[in-house]
């Protein structure tokens, strides 16, 4: 994709919050989830964040703001799509309606826009809103795509052997389970299961001990592929609808005594939490910046390169973590930052990612999920799990109210942000994630 006149950091919008410094959903990001009015029984249906507000979608079409003689066919088109309750539709259209949809959103949210008078009783704020998962998710894919995760997570598993070779030669996954993916605001139980504790020889059955989060971006496929017909790593980012923010919780001490042979199970398929909108591809293209693979590193095989891949094939998402206990909710203290990086450090990219996953013919379907694993930067304090802060547990983090943490408490609350910010471009951010321990049933 290529910078057009929908990411000009000098627009402004008719919704004032959109303007907004640090706002997250100005006028030149546009991300689209699935929402209702909170506490009705209306229908889901797809919206778009700008400012502090949801343009309704469905209420656009009937305000006949989308109407094709104006917009043209393939926003009109695209338009109804996105008013779904789910964004499959839209995700299957392909690059086209996309681009269209958001030029013609654009236009219309732009300060002085025509169409203001007929879209402001199409709004409805945020904080007003009941979010759903954007899309039915048929798959899920999580990837290993930071080499400090997997090289710090390798030492505490295997301290003579922590990179395995294929490591470099290949995007490392697991297909996860999608039917625990859940929005936003996920509340879930500890999870209990088999754990070999130090030294003995018998397994037994109880709550993880070891609880943790993982902070990593999910990516929505577009339309895919047939199966047999692998995508090309120069097509490989059409497919790709857009990002959002994910949480991979893991039980560790449960996936420490399971992974090996096969890899994780119960240690990952309890919870996945994903914020409720998605950033297209396109409005993250003023941030993209090269890739790079260290000269003495295996380079990637023909199928995993391209000079377009080495070109721009980065993007600069900044990633942030932050805890707040029960303690700290009851003393009415905010959030603590817990570690900050970057998708830029990623290894392996978005392109290698689909066009590894379908190298062997697997089919791809509008919709589908794949994880980037935990991004990690090359800093300690850019680590992006407990796992890594604590060292395994070895060095627990102090709060700020005194609380010591090795890996999550009951009642305890994970919350993920992440933006993309420079000068000369237009603040995009991904609003926030939020997810809960709860105590175990047992």
């Amino acid at each position: 994709m290529a910078l057009n006149e929908t990411h000009d950091p000098q627009l402004s919008s008719w919704v004032a919050a959109a303007n907004g410094a640090g706002t997250d959903f100005t006028l030149q990001n546009l991300p689209l989830g699935v929402f209702r009015c909170a506490g009705s029984s209306e229908a889901f249906r797809g919206g778009v964040a700008i400012g502090d507000q949801i343009l309704d979608l469905a209420a656009a079409l009937q305000a006949g703001v989308f109407d094709a003689r104006e917009v043209g066919a393939a926003a009109a088109g695209a338009a109804m799509a996105a008013a779904q309750p789910a964004l499959n539709e839209l995700m299957a259209a392909g690059p086209a309606a996309w681009t269209a949809l958001r030029l013609a959103l654009s236009r219309a949210l732009r300060s002085g826009a025509p169409q203001q008078a007929a879209l402001q009783s199409c709004l409805l704020p945020q904080a007003q809103a009941q979010f759903a998962l954007p899309a039915r998710i048929g798959d899920y894919t999580d990837f290993y795509t930071s080499i400090y995760h997997a090289t710090a997570v390798g030492k505490l598993f295997r301290p003579d052997n922590p990179l395995l070779p294929n490591y470099k030669w290949m995007p490392i996954a697991y297909h996860g389970r999608c039917s625990s993916i859940a929005i936003s605001g996920q509340q879930f139980k500890r999870p209990s299961g088999q754990i070999l504790a130090a030294g003995a020889a018998t397994p037994v059955l109880a709550p993880s001990q070891r609880l943790d989060y993982e902070l990593e971006l999910g990516l929505f496929i577009g339309p895919g592929n047939a199966l047999g017909t692998p995508i090309a790593i120069e097509s490989a980012e059409s497919n790709v609808f857009g990002l959002c923010l994910l949480n991979d919780w893991s039980a560790r001490d449960l996936q420490a005594w399971e992974y090996q042979p096969l890899g994780p199970f119960l240690g990952k398929n309890f919870a996945t939490t994903i914020s409720p909108w998605i950033v297209t591809l396109e409005a993250l293209e003023p941030y993209r910046v090269a890739w790079t693979r260290p000269a003495a590193d295996p380079q990637p095989l023909s199928y995993l390169d391209s000079p377009e891949l080495r070109r721009t094939g980065a993007i600069d998402i900044q990633l942030e973590c932050l805890l707040q206990s029960a303690a700290m909710r009851r003393s009415g203290q905010v959030p603590c930052r817990l570690s900050r990086s970057s998708f830029r450090h990623a290894y392996w990219t978005i392109a290698q990612m689909v066009a590894h996953h379908t190298v062997n013919g697997c089919n791809l379907r509008p919709g589908d999920v794949l994880g980037t694993g935990t991004q990690s930067g090359p800093q300690a304090a850019e680590a992006g799990s407990l796992l890594e802060l604590s060292v395994g547990g070895k060095q627990p983090l102090t709060l700020p109210d005194g609380e010591t943490r090795r890996f999550l408490e009951d009642d305890d609350a994970v919350i993920m942000r992440g933006w993309c910010e420079r000068a000369g471009a237009a603040r995009v951010g991904f609003g926030e994630l939020e997810g809960r321990v709860l105590k175990h049933a047992g």
